[in-house]
Order: structure tokens, then C-alpha cells, then sequence
């Protein structure tokens, strides 16, 4: 059994998310043999060097879950694209590529955390060049811990106020035409994102093929979702709160 999930943005603004995630861990996460978490895992991250409290104590969920004999697989995403092989060794997980192609004996996928796709929206297109680019990433990390924190309070408070601004429209679609050159170029395996925060399954039809897209949900204080392969089917499952299960 595998899982995914996505766009859990984490952070101590978000007790109820971080405790559903630590529970998932804990429990139904040791389960499955396999855990892909497909970006935003955290709300901003700005520096492996910057470590609290908080962050200390998701990153030891990780590790524990994963010496449990789970393997994690981490996707840089919009929020957390700094996240580096320093925070991978200490939470015992495998940081991947975007995309990533995931070829099991009995089914293929294709796993992206799906902004780079989202082509309408080139103000963000220009932002994520950007904070992309390796040079500005070795730049970013090089300045002080205190310049990069007010730099992740103001990534925090750019995205409140385009959530606040634009509704459920925050973000952006994938860009239909690159969606199909997308599988037709990963040789039409099942697509499977996040990011746009629209969990919704899409029958895409290339070439005369049949392909599905799968868009994970983002996590919120009163509910999480994880996609699950059984080896067989995906499909949908929700977490709850404790008092709530």
C-alpha cells in the first residue's frame, strides 16, 4: 500500500493540521510501505539551519515513522522549495525530483506537486523562476537567520492576502494543452498533484489514450486527505480529528 499527500502547510499557525499529520504518522501511515508527500509540506521554509521547537518536532514524527520501517519521499514545493539534504538527513526521508516518475510492477505514475504547470499564471510563473533558480536559492541561504525569517513571515503574508483577495480562485489551474504534453511526454501514466488545492479526479483523453489525473487535497485544521494505492485502485480517504473519528 502507498500513500500521498499534498499541500499540508504546516506551521504553528495550524495546530490542528500538525496534530492530524502526527496522528497519521503515528498510526495509519505505518501501514503502507511507502509515503509520497508531493509539496508544501510546510507553510515556508527558509534554511535547514533554522530549526524550533515546532519544526523539531515534525522532523523527529518523520524519522520515527520512517525507522518504523515506512519510506518517506518528500517533493519540493511552492512553500518549501528550500528544503535541503540536511533537513532530509535529519528527518530520514528522500527528497525528489519534480516530476518524478513512479514505475511499479503493476502500475505507472507520474508525481508533481503541479505549479509548474499552472502556465496562465505568469506573475506566479516569474515568481517560481526565480526562487528556483540555484543562485538564488545560495544567496538566500547565505544571508542571516533573522533576514531569512522575515523573509518567510513576508512569503506568509503574500499568499494570505492573495487567498484573502481571490477566494477559492487563489490559485491557478494546470494549463490544459502543457497538461497533455505533460503525460504524453511521461508516456500516459496517471498523474497525480497537488497545489492547486482543487481535489477533483480528471479524464484526460491523448492521443486517443485515457489518462488520469488525480489532484490531491490541501489539508485543513478539521480534516486531511491521503490518496491510497492498494495496488489495485487509488482512492480517496479522509482524516479527522481524534474526538472526531
Amino acid at each position: 500500500m502507498i500513500f500521498f499527500v499534498s499541500d499540508l502547510h504546516l506551521s504553528p499557525r495550524s495546530p490542528g493540521a500538525t496534530a492530524l499529520f502526527l496522528r497519521f504518522l503515528a498510526e495509519r501511515a505505518r501501514q503502507a510501505e511507502a509515503l509520497y508527500i508531493l509539496g508544501d509540506l510546510f507553510e515556508v521554509w527558509v534554511g535547514d539551519d533554522i530549526d524550533d521547537p515546532y519544526h523539531d518536532r515534525v522532523i523527529a514524527a518523520l524519522r520515527e515513522a520512517g525507522e518504523s520501517g515506512l519510506r518517506i519521499f518528500v517533493m519540493h514545493g511552492n512553500r518549501d522549495f528550500a528544503l535541503g539534504e540536511q533537513f532530509a538527513a535529519a528527518a530520514g526521508v528522500r527528497l525528489l525530483p519534480d516530476p518524478y516518475d513512479l514505475v511499479l510492477p503493476e502500475w505507472s505514475f507520474v508525481l508533481s506537486h503541479g505549479d509548474a504547470l499552472c502556465l496562465d499564471d505568469t506573475a506566479y510563473q516569474a515568481y517560481r523562476a526565480r526562487v528556483r533558480d540555484p543562485e538564488w536559492q545560495r544567496r538566500m541561504r547565505a544571508k542571516p537567520r533573522w533576514m531569512r525569517a522575515l523573509l518567510g513571515r513576508y512569503l506568509r503574508w503574500r499568499s494570505d492576502r492573495r487567498r484573502a483577495s481571490a477566494g477559492p480562485d487563489a490559485y491557478a489551474d494546470l494549463q490544459a494543452a502543457a497538461t497533455d504534453d505533460f503525460l504524453r511526454d511521461h508516456g500516459y501514466a496517471t498523474f497525480i498533484h497537488g497545489h492547486t488545492h482543487r481535489a477533483a479526479t480528471h479524464d484526460h483523453f491523448v492521443d486517443g489514450i485515457h489518462v488520469e489525473r488525480w489532484v490531491l487535497a490541501d489539508w485543513h485544521e478539521d480534516r486531511g486527505e491521503v490518496l491510497v494505492w492498494n495496488g489495485e485502485q487509488l482512492t480517496r480517504e479522509t482524516l479527522l480529528p481524534e474526538n472526531r473519528a
